[in-house]
């Protein structure tokens, strides 16, 4: 199953856009999110794809300060990108998140993963990443499972307007570093393929 777009009025403002993200009724167990100004429904993503994010997960846990979370359903908005996201896995201040009512402002966020599904793995290669450059997020790290060259892991760093630059890249089966707050090495091997 693909992701479904749900079209809106190009007029429409931020707020009600969002307004119209909060109040419809999606199905049950999918992923809505508004990438470019478009809802985007996906459905559930597949158990590779969860084991992965659990593994990073996991590993983040045993790195960073009590007063973070790790979150997997947390919605982060970039309204100036007109992007409403629910990355994969969200590190951030566990104050933001308890504070919060519907979703986080991104750039409180420390660190999105992203895992990326056959059907919309542009949205993770291309329009994500400049919305969470553009909101500051100071890393992003996308397991790409689908990338032409072979599976891989690259975390993204020093945004500059809607630009990340590439710190490492890591085939799966390569250990990938993430640097100072983490100074976390995380072992791609346990990363199930395509």
């Amino acid at each position: 199953m693909s992701a479904l777009t749900v079209s809106h009025d190009p007029e429409q403002s931020w707020d009600d856009l969002v307004r119209f993200w909060e109040e419809m009724e999606w199905p049950e167990g999918s992923k809505v999110e508004i990438i470019e100004g478009i809802i985007t429904v996906s459905p559930a993503p597949a158990p590779r794809h969860n084991v992965i994010a659990e593994r990073i997960q996991r590993r983040l846990y045993s790195v960073i300060p009590e007063d973070w979370g790790v979150y997997q359903t947390q919605a982060i908005a970039v309204p100036s990108r007109l992007g409403m996201f629910i990355p994969d896995i969200l590190v951030a201040p566990v104050h933001a998140c308890a504070e919060a009512d519907t979703y986080l402002p991104a750039a409180l966020a420390e660190l999105v993963v992203e895992v990326t599904s056959r059907k919309n793995a542009r949205h993770d290669r291309v329009s994500k990443p400049a919305a969470y450059a553009s909101a500051g997020i100071p890393l992003y790290l996308l397991v790409d499972r689908w990338a032409p060259e072979g599976p891989t892991a690259t975390l993204f760093g020093e945004p500059r307007g809607d630009v990340y630059r590439p710190l490492v890249i890591a085939k799966f089966g390569e250990p990938l570093a993430l640097p100072a707050p983490f100074d976390l090495v995380i072992d791609t091997s346990e990363f199930p393929e395509n």
